[in-house]
């Protein structure tokens, strides 16, 4: 199973790179859920989220790869109930003065779970992804806007 979204912020790619970079963006991509990040190692962070899905309550643990592009790459360490993969990438490309942001997750359940039971939750996932990091980037660039044009900032 593939998923996508798109959407473009209006900030430079250098900008939307810093900010998918820190450690706060990472854990707001799972909005309305407790996730904090349990492991630093290098450009890798590994989150811990608790969520409820199809009817079950449990925990969730991805690796986040930031790569020197600015694009992080996230693999869920997954347990066998629903996924036998599940894996993602966030990538940053400049449009003039905007940068679009791209969301992919691509997934393969196991067996006794058709991947039909899972795709509409999957979708309100990336969904509230991409919300939480377009007002993430957004914010982001305000602030840099802000100090660009304060006073005694440096030209």
């Amino acid at each position: 199973m593939h998923l996508e979204k798109q959407f473009e912020v209006k900030t430079s790619r250098a900008e939307a790179a810093a900010a998918l970079a820190e450690d706060a963006t990472l854990v707001e991509l799972f909005p309305d859920q407790e996730t904090q990040i349990v492991a630093r190692q290098g450009n890798r962070r590994t989150t811990r989220t608790r969520y409820r899905a199809l009817g079950r309550e449990g925990t969730a643990t991805f690796h986040f790869d930031l790569a020197e592009d600015g694009s992080v790459q996230f693999e869920k360490v997954c347990d066998g109930r629903v996924w036998r993969e599940l894996t993602g990438s966030v990538t940053l490309e400049p449009r003039g003065q905007a940068t679009r942001v791209k969301i992919e997750m691509e997934g393969r359940t196991k067996m006794l779970v058709p991947e039909f039971a899972v795709r509409g939750e999957m979708q309100e996932q990336i969904e509230q992804m991409a919300i939480a990091l377009r007002k993430k980037l957004a914010a982001a660039a305000k602030a840099a806007a802000k100090g660009k044009s304060s006073p005694g900032s440096a030209a």
